[in-house]
């Protein structure tokens, strides 16, 4: 996805979206409808309902520890090389800021480090972005009084130098080109007016130009001496695991003054950050942030009850212990059903031709009889205990261009799934076993990664129904990294289920997903032209959408859009899971919020008293 729209607090804390309950295959679907019902009203009512609707948030108090978990260790402490690991990303995020936020309540742009001006020459078809950046922006150095004022050369620099050279092969770097009328590509330049001033100058009028230019600010000095010096190498060099933290400069909410492999990540506060309540006092109040690497989820919950971390994403089969335990040491605050959802998705890569399952996988009508084999209701019953619900569309309710009308029409139907295998000559034999027309049976492996409960119990389900019409899965449990590998480099895997990180607020989010060039475009990733007459023609509704500011207009791409990618299933997305998480009481929760578009908030937290 393009950017994050809004910086939640204290990027170590972990909410789970994905719920899952074990041995999912131990009751059966009538006492599961039966609980789920009666249980989930008990729960609500035992929790706290607290979406953000543009509250302000009251003064604070300085003082306290925040005790949070990490999943796994950083692999980098270089911006450009934790470009492409989701890990290191996160904690260097803490260091930096971004220069626009999006309030989906409002659904409209604010300032935050910059403020923005938009100017369209429609007679030139051209558009320009002018960016103005806070006079009291900073990096400062841990333990020093060394401060360097943030200008536009910063941006500049970043933008020019790393994301737009394709050695470094960035996420950026791809957007900094938009396709134009003729088919030809152009570039968005940057350009430096003064020290607080830089324009983005687009070659043609694009509808969403504040979501595109929205970057977070990087440090320029050390990154620019290294590459003059040293080059590429050099410059990806710097800042490697084993460098001191405390040397890495920072503008943002913290300073990154400890790891210790294995164990722990360590932030102090920042002074000098720019961000003040009505008391002129800088935010976050919390002094230290300790993030534990603990990758058990169990473990993390033992932990939490014993009051060691300060908050927990509460998964279904923990609920009646959290929500049910004497005392009143935590607060336990519900969402409703995320905005995103998991999808299952087939390899059409052909650098797997010789595969038979490659032949299956590029015929829609195999994908849509997969589509008509999930039991969503089954999984949301037994999986879920209630808490989550079929996601059946694209894009979310809070993007303009939802369409509610607009839904999967393949849903569970055994019946309808045979007969679509059948009109590509796929069939039962004697025995009951699904064979093609080439006498092969209808084999293949299901990855996902390793510690997520939630798709165990869901690919158990969808091995029980998919066996039920002579089709045999096989379950591969990956570990995290290696199954990014697989779907990024080496392509050698044939199904899988699995989250991207995002809700697609906007319909321009999911540009390396959704045009056949995308990186993320995970069933057959950087094609140089569309390999299919229907990616060919989503690729032309998602550039005409991205460029046609008259929503009425636009409104006909995005639904074709939309129509298309729910008949082709590239994706298919299965369920959007109710969440549940629960803060220690020791922290004051008048500041804090949580919602399936925010996310949860407590940037703003501070010390009961």
């Amino acid at each position: 996805m393009n950017r994050n729209i809004k910086k939640l607090f204290l990027i170590l804390a972990v909410v789970l979206v994905m719920l899952s309950c074990s041995r999912a295959d131990e009751i059966s679907l009538e006492e599961a409808y039966a609980l789920s019902v009666e249980g989930l009203a008990e729960m609500l009512a035992r929790t706290v309902t607290r979406p953000w609707a543009g509250e302000d948030f009251i003064p604070g108090r300085l003082g306290g520890i925040w005790n949070s978990r990490l999943t796994a260790d950083p692999k980098t402490f270089n911006y450009i090389v934790a470009d492409g690991d989701a890990s290191s990303r996160n904690i260097l995020l803490a260091m930096s800021d971004y220069l626009l936020d999006y309030d989906v309540v409002a659904r409209e742009w604010k300032p935050r480090i910059a403020s923005p001006e938009i100017i369209v020459n429609e007679a030139a078809g051209t558009l320009r972005v002018i960016y103005t950046l806070r006079d009291d922006l900073y990096w400062s150095y841990y333990g020093t009084n060394r401060r360097v004022r943030v200008t536009s050369d910063d941006v500049i620099f970043w933008y020019n130098e790393i994301d737009g050279n394709p050695d470094f092969q960035t996420v950026g770097y791809h957007g900094q080109y938009l396709t134009m009328e003729d088919g030809t590509e152009a570039r968005i330049t940057i350009e430096r007016i003064d020290d607080r001033r830089f324009a983005f100058n687009f070659p043609r009028i694009i509808a969403e130009p504040l979501l595109s230019t929205n970057t977070n600010i990087i440090p320029r000095m050390a990154y620019q001496e290294a590459l003059r010096s040293g080059g590429v190498e050099a410059a990806l060099d710097i800042f490697n695991i084993q460098t001191d933290p405390r040397l890495i400069p920072s503008m943002g909410e913290w300073f990154l003054v400890e790891y210790t492999p294995g164990q722990r990540i360590v932030y102090e506060r920042n002074p000098d950050y720019w961000k003040k309540d009505s008391n002129n006092l800088s935010i976050p109040y919390v002094e230290r942030n300790i993030g534990r690497i603990i990758q058990d989820t169990n473990t993390a919950k033992l932990l939490f009850l014993q009051g060691e971390l300060e908050g927990y994403g509460i998964r279904p089969e923990d609920m009646d212990e959290i929500i049910n335990r004497p005392g009143d040491d935590y607060t336990v605050f519900n969402a409703e059903g995320s905005l995103s959802a998991p999808f299952w998705t087939f390899n059409q890569n052909p650098i797997n031709q010789h595969e038979p399952w490659y032949e299956w996988f590029t015929q829609k009508e195999f994908r849509q009889a997969m589509s008509c084999l999930i039991n969503r209701d089954r999984i949301a019953a037994q999986v879920y205990r209630g808490l989550a619900e079929p996601k059946y569309d694209i894009f979310p309710e809070p993007n303009p261009f939802y369409n509610e009308d607009i839904k999967l029409r393949y849903r569970y139907d055994t019946a309808r799934a045979i007969a679509l295998l059948d009109s590509i000559g796929i069939r039962q034999d004697r025995n009951g076993i699904m064979r093609d027309s080439q006498g092969r049976a209808i084999e293949f492996d299901l990855a996902f990664q390793t510690d997520a409960t939630v798709f165990t119990d869901m690919a158990s389900i969808l091995m029980d129904e998919l066996s039920r019409v002579g089709i045999k899965l096989n379950i591969r449990v990956i570990e995290f990294q290696s199954l990014v590998e697989m779907l990024m480099g080496t392509y050698n895997w044939q199904s899988v289920i699995m989250l991207l990180s995002g809700s697609q607020v906007f319909p321009s989010q999911g540009a390396n997903v959704w045009p056949s060039g995308g990186n993320l475009h995970m069933w057959n990733p950087l094609q140089q032209t569309p390999a299919t007459d229907w990616e060919a023609r989503v690729d032309y509704l998602y550039n005409e959408g991205s460029f046609t500011i008259d929503p009425v207009r636009a409104k006909v791409y995005w639904d074709e859009f939309q129509e298309i990618i729910l008949e082709q299933l590239p994706l298919i997305y299965l369920m959007r899971a109710r969440s549940f998480t629960a803060l220690n009481n020791r922290w004051d929760m008048t500041n804090v919020y949580f919602d399936n578009r925010n996310g949860l908030e407590t940037s703003h937290i501070f010390l009961a008293q």
